[in-house]
This record gives C-alpha cells, sequence and structure tokens, in this order.
C-alpha cells in the first residue's frame, strides 16, 4: 500500500509502532522497521547515554527508517535533540508540548516532525507550526491521555475535516479492522502501542506483558487528570490511588503518592502491585504474546480481508 505516510517515511505498511516509555527500546523498534513497518524508540523512560546506545543499536539492527520519540517536558530535551540530530536519526515524532518550541529546529536539520495530539484545537497549532503530519490519540489509548476524553471514533473525522498534512489515528487499535476503521474514517495510517507491548521484542518486564494478555474489558481506566491524564491496569497503586481521591486531594498530594519511578516499578520491573501499569482499553483484544513480525503480518491480513469483505456488505 502506497499513501501519504508511507510516501513521508519510506516504508512498505501504514503502520507506526508507538514510542512507548519502558517498552520501545531499540529491539523493538529495529524489529517493526524489519517488518516494514515505522518503528520508534521512546526517549521519554531513557536517560540521553542511553538514548544514544540505543540509536547506534537499532541502526546496526536494521537498514530501514526509524524514528525517535520524545515527550518535550523531558528535562534534558536539548541534550536528548542534539544527540537525535548527531546520531542522524531522520524521524522525530514529539509530544506532551508545545510543537513550535522544536519543530524549525527540527526541519532546519532535514528531519521529519511528527506531533501527536488529543484533540482539534492542538491539531490545528500543530499543522500551524509546520510538523509534516499528525498522530491524533483517541482515549482508548494506554499512557498519558488528553483531559477531553474524546474517543478515537469520533476524534479522527473531527481531526481530519479540518487538516491539511497526514493524518495518523491512534488509540485502541490493534487489529487490522481497527486499522481498516481509523482508515475508513479519515487517517493515512495507524500508530499501534498496546499490541506491540504484549511482541516478544518489548523491553517491557514479562510480567506485566502477562498482565496485559490477561487483561479484560474494564480493567483500565482514565486517572491522575489533575498531574497527567494516565490509563492503568487497576492494581493495588490504582486502587490507593482512588481512596486518595474519596479525600478530595491536592496535586501536592497526589504527586507524593505517585513519588518517582512507578512506571518504571511497573512496566520494567514487573512490580504488578505497587508499579504504574499503563496500556490502552484495547488489552482486552491482546490475547498472545509473538513476535513483531507476527503481529504486523496478522494486522495485514486481517486488514485485507476485512476490506474485501465491505464489498459484501448488505445494508438493512
Amino acid at each position: 500500500m502506497t499513501n501519504r505516510i508511507t510516501q513521508l517515511f519510506n516504508i512498505e505498511h501504514p503502520i507506526i509502532q508507538a514510542g512507548m516509555i519502558w517498552n520501545s527500546g531499540w529491539r523493538l523498534a529495529s524489529a517493526a522497521s524489519n517488518a516494514g513497518i515505522l518503528g520508534l524508540i521512546g526517549a521519554g523512560s531513557m536517560y540521553p547515554d542511553v538514548l544514544r546506545e540505543h540509536i547506534q543499536k537499532c541502526k546496526q539492527a536494521t537498514d530501514k527508517p526509524f524514528g525517535v520519540n520524545v515527550p518535550m517536558l523531558y528535562p534534558n530535551i536539548e541534550e536528548i535533540m542534539n544527540i537525535i540530530v548527531d546520531e542522524g536519526v531522520k524521524i522525530v515524532f514529539t509530544s506532551a508540548g508545545n510543537p513550535k518550541t522544536w519543530t524549525s529546529w527540527l526541519k532546519e536539520r532535514d528531519i521529519t516532525v511528527v506531533h501527536v495530539v488529543s484533540s482539534v484545537k492542538f491539531a490545528l497549532k500543530a499543522q500551524a507550526a509546520g510538523v509534516d503530519a499528525i498522530v491524533a490519540e483517541g482515549f482508548e489509548a494506554g499512557g498519558h491521555n488528553g483531559r477531553e476524553e474524546t474517543t478515537t471514533f469520533t476524534l479522527i473525522p473531527m481531526v481530519k475535516e479540518q487538516l491539511e498534512i497526514p493524518l495518523i489515528a491512534a488509540g485502541g487499535i490493534a487489529t487490522g479492522k481497527g486499522m481498516l476503521a481509523a482508515m475508513v474514517l479519515g487517517a493515512d495510517a495507524v500508530q499501534v502501542g498496546s499490541r506491540f507491548v504484549a511482541s516478544e521484542e518489548s523491553s517491557a518486564h514479562q510480567a506485566f506483558k502477562q498482565v496485559v494478555v490477561d487483561a479484560k474489558e474494564g480493567d483500565t481506566q482514565l486517572t491522575l487528570k489533575e498531574l497527567a491524564p494516565v490509563r492503568l491496569i487497576k492494581n493495588k497503586f490504582f486502587n490507593e490511588v482512588q481512596e486518595l481521591y474519596k479525600q478530595s486531594p491536592t496535586p501536592e498530594q497526589l504527586k507524593e503518592l505517585l513519588g518517582r519511578a512507578r512506571a518504571k516499578r511497573g512496566m520494567f520491573e514487573g512490580d504488578l502491585d505497587d508499579g504504574e501499569l499503563e496500556i490502552g482499553q484495547i488489552a482486552g483484544l491482546i490475547h498472545d504474546i509473538k513476535p513483531v513480525q507476527a503481529i504486523v503480518t496478522e494486522m495485514l491480513q486481517e486488514f485485507n480481508t476485512a476490506k474485501q469483505h465491505i464489498t459484501t456488505l448488505q445494508i438493512y
């Protein structure tokens, strides 16, 4: 399939592997790129020297395009951006910040820039800032999310209606049918996160991967809106957050409970009780852990089958 996104990134299939903290190291990114999609290294959980190492290992593991996802709230953002340029990375996905801050600087250095948003308002701001494409992420997504709680099914057509640049849909997409639905609604491609958490190449702890596979509908919930909205699997830590909410806590009290490195403890180290377990609602449709290539092949086969089936639909 060839469209604006496959041409923009020089990839075979219009699928992007999301750059998720504690899950998206060089093994996942290189496997995704080798499967014909765009792999992303998640810089949000990496110190600068660690990011450089992952970029270098990814370049050794694939000769296909890959990128780096950079949350702009990162404290070492200037050092991170300079490493990306030094190492010759040509695709950067930015999130959690104002796209005006870095877009021009990156594009002046011949880097393709994509910004992640959760609303029409911020999609238009990113377009005005000069980004090359937008990821519009719905409320269903894992990890940090938008406060508006706009679902992917409504967000994508609303953004598409006003956007001129390529649009990538994210949030609740883990299957070929979901991919087709997003593209029917106007997306040029999809970004997939949770499904790749449960891959063999993901850097997530095996215990966390198994929790994702075991998750059912209703096992996740968006919380901590006063800090940064995040969708979590319900565990001991999540229940402690809910108990604190009964006391109408201040943001400072929530920060105190959250502490430091909760996400690392949960997703990377496998502390299923006291860790922060970030995953999307689509986890209820993820039933196994398999190689990235198998995931991509399965998605594409289901996409093509569903696409053919649409022509036979009877409308009553």
